[in-house]
C-alpha cells in the first residue's frame, strides 16, 4: 500500500512546483511588458473578493452541467501573436465532485478582438487629463497604462493535470468593457478539451480583465505667439 501513496505524493509535489515555475514564469513577463501588450488577470488577484465564488476562480459549464474552473495570470501581445500565460485548473461533476485538476500553461494566442478602453479610464480625475486641462502645451503624445479594457481573446492552452496525459485545450476570454458586441455582454471563460470534444461553453460566474499598456492621450498644440520684431530684423527703408 505504500507505493500508490508515495507516487501520488511525488505527482502532486511536481504538479506544484510546475505550477510555482509557470507562475513566476509569468510575473516575470508582467515585469517586462511592453507598450501595445495587454496584461491578463484571469480569476486572480485584485479580482478576487474573499469568500465570493462569483469572482473567483473563473467558472464556464457543458452541456451536462460538469463545471469548469480556472485562475491566472500573464500577458500577450496582438500584434506578433504572443503569450506567456499560466494558472490553474479544476473540472467538476454537477456534484461538485473534482474529476481533475492540475496547471495550465498557453501555447499561443490565436485571436484578439478589441472592445476598446473601460468606460471613463481616461475621467477628468485622471491626472494626465488634468494636465492637459491645465494650460496651453506643445502636443505631444503620453502613455496613461496600464488601462482598463475591454475584448475577447482567444488562446491555445496546454492542461497539466495531476493524473493522466496533458491535454490541449482552447480558451476563451471574455472581458466585457468597453464597446461590446451584444453577444458577448457576459463576462467570463468558454474552453473546449480537444481529445474529447468537451465544449464548457456557457459563462457561469469569474471575473477577467485586460490592462491596455498604451491607451494614447495627445494634449493640445501650443499656439506660436509673435514676439517684438528686433531692430536688426527690420526692412530698411
Amino acid at each position: 500500500m505504500l507505493r500508490p501513496r508515495v507516487f501520488s505524493i511525488r505527482t502532486v509535489t511536481e504538479s506544484a512546483l510546475l505550477c510555482l515555475v509557470l507562475i513566476v514564469s509569468s510575473r516575470s513577463a508582467i515585469a517586462q511588458t511592453n507598450d501595445g501588450d495587454y496584461i491578463l488577470s484571469l480569476a486572480s488577484g485584485f479580482l478576487c473578493d474573499p469568500g465570493d465564488t462569483t469572482t473567483c476562480p473563473a467558472t464556464a459549464k457543458d452541456a451536462s452541467s460538469n463545471t469548469f474552473e480556472m485562475s491566472g495570470a500573464g500577458t500577450f501581445s496582438p500584434h506578433d501573436k504572443s503569450v506567456t500565460a499560466a494558472g490553474t485548473f479544476a473540472r467538476k461533476s454537477p456534484s461538485g465532485m473534482v474529476l481533475d485538476t492540475g496547471v495550465w500553461l498557453a501555447t499561443s494566442l490565436v485571436s484578439f478582438d478589441s472592445y476598446g478602453l473601460a468606460p471613463g479610464a481616461l475621467k477628468a480625475g485622471n491626472p494626465v487629463r488634468r494636465a492637459m486641462q491645465a494650460g496651453p502645451m506643445m502636443r505631444t503624445r503620453m502613455l496613461v497604462g496600464p488601462t482598463a479594457a475591454g475584448g475577447l481573446a482567444v488562446f491555445r492552452i496546454r492542461l497539466f493535470p495531476i493524473t493522466g496525459a496533458p491535454q490541449n485545450a482552447l480558451l476563451q476570454v471574455n472581458c466585457a468593457l468597453g464597446n461590446v458586441p451584444p453577444e458577448r455582454q457576459v463576462e467570463g471563460i468558454r474552453i473546449t478539451v480537444e481529445k474529447n470534444g468537451t465544449d464548457f461553453s456557457e459563462e457561469v460566474s469569474g471575473r477577467v480583465m485586460f490592462l491596455s499598456m498604451r491607451p494614447e492621450v495627445s494634449t493640445p498644440a501650443k499656439t506660436p505667439q509673435q514676439g517684438p520684431v528686433p531692430a536688426s530684423a527690420e526692412t530698411p527703408e
